[in-house]
């Protein structure tokens, strides 16, 4: 193995397992909610909390990955994870309070993909970088771990074993990543303050339209991640057990379709793949709406959304690759993945709240349908305009 293809790996790997603590609490929201006599808006907000908490923390670490690389700041943020996981698992699942505090600090294993983005981007060539952000970009799939493991440790053994179980795997990855990566010898470390850089990234146009595109893209597959198995659990009356392994399925899928559609966007042109994908989500969300029967309909709607979500996340990246200037990379990935995380916070709190309200999921997913069709306008239009003007990667 070659040492690109090697700190691919290991920064995958970190992904992964730290995107497995992240989304832990998910899983066994049914359970909680069961438990605490929780309604649909606290269950909702549970999940959510460090959704939003890892999405805001991406901001400030991007910018430090900018400034100490990868090399410091994955086993950093992997050891930092590890104590709201124990926390969660002996004794913090007992209250909505613990759990909301347990869930606050876990967002930090949210943050580590703003490490990795901008320590991958260094170690390869402009034309290969869109499939090798799309291939770190399976590391989401650590929420399938947690989809797939969580309920079955617990039944297993008790609520603390699938966090037990993280932690350790957490420390393991803290040890070997301090070890054996290394950052791009090549890489350009900016000499400015932490404030100037964010004021800089902030005025880039490819923050903000990036950033929009990611709310929906990266958004609507965390807020399915999360919120699926309380959704299929309500609108079809699934088992915890069955809803979370439908939800495991859904995240493969988009986890497969992120690094297609990052190697799409190197091959053809990442506008296109984006307006194609957003296209499939408003028409996917459009029919979800009507609650059609979950087989077959239901399926092909959720996993042709999860397909286009996957792919269209990877294409995002790809034209951050693209546009953004090589000392920027980690602090425009932080702010793009705070809005895609923050994308996802807001829908499970609104299909919670709509939910409460209505006993009905329909308008929420039609405000989603809406949505992925004015992202299709917008990238067809302004995006587009934007990348003919910047043929060449940005000199730093």
């Amino acid at each position: 193995m070659s040492r690109r293809a090697l700190m691919l790996t290991l920064a995958t790997v970190g992904f992964a397992v730290n995107f497995w603590a992240w989304a832990l609490i998910s899983p066994l929201g049914p359970l909680f909610k069961g438990e605490l006599d929780l309604d649909s808006f606290e269950e909702a907000l549970l999940v959510a909390v460090p959704v939003v908490v890892g999405s805001l923390g991406r901001i400030p670490v991007g910018a430090l990955t900018d400034r100490f690389g990868g090399r410091v700041m994955f086993p950093l943020v992997s050891a930092a994870t590890i104590l709201p996981v124990l926390f969660i698992g002996l004794v913090g699942h007992g209250s909505l309070a613990a759990l909301l505090i347990g869930g606050f600090f876990l967002g930090v294993g949210g943050t580590a993909f703003a490490v990795g983005v901008p320590f991958v981007n260094a170690w390869f060539p402009p034309s290969r970088r869109g499939l090798a952000i799309g291939i770190f970009g399976v590391g989401m799939g650590g929420t399938a771990i947690s989809a797939l493991t969580t309920v079955k440790l617990v039944d297993a053994g008790t609520v603390a074993t699938p966090f037990v179980v993280t932690a350790t795997v957490l420390a393991v990855y803290a040890v070997v990543a301090w070890l054996l990566l290394r950052d791009a010898p090549d890489r350009i470390v900016p000499i400015a303050s932490l404030g100037t850089r964010l004021a800089q990234t902030l005025r880039l146009a490819v923050t903000w339209q990036a950033s929009a595109l990611y709310a929906v893209a990266f958004g609507g597959y965390v807020a399915f991640s999360v919120y699926l198995p309380a959704y299929l659990k309500t609108a079809y009356g699934l088992t915890q057990a069955d809803a979370a392994n439908r939800m495991a399925g859904f995240v493969v899928v988009a986890v497969i379709m992120r690094p297609v559609g990052g190697w799409l966007s190197d091959q053809l042109d990442a506008v296109r793949v984006l307006v194609v994908c957003l296209a499939v989500v408003t028409a996917g969300a459009a029919v979800q709406s009507f609650t059609p029967p979950l087989m077959p309909l239901g399926t092909i709607a959720f996993l042709s959304m999860a397909a286009a979500l996957g792919a269209a996340s990877g294409a995002v990246f790809a034209l951050v690759a693209l546009l953004a200037p090589g000392t920027k990379v980690g602090s425009v990935t932080g702010v793009v993945g705070a809005a895609g995380g923050l994308g996802g916070f807001v829908p499970p709190l609104v299909m919670g709240a709509l939910y409460g309200a209505f006993e009905s999921y329909a308008l929420g997913l039609a405000a989603l349908a809406v949505v992925a069709l004015v992202c299709v306008v917008f990238t067809a239009t302004t995006v587009r305009r934007a990348v003919p003007t910047h043929q060449e990667v940005p000199t730093p």
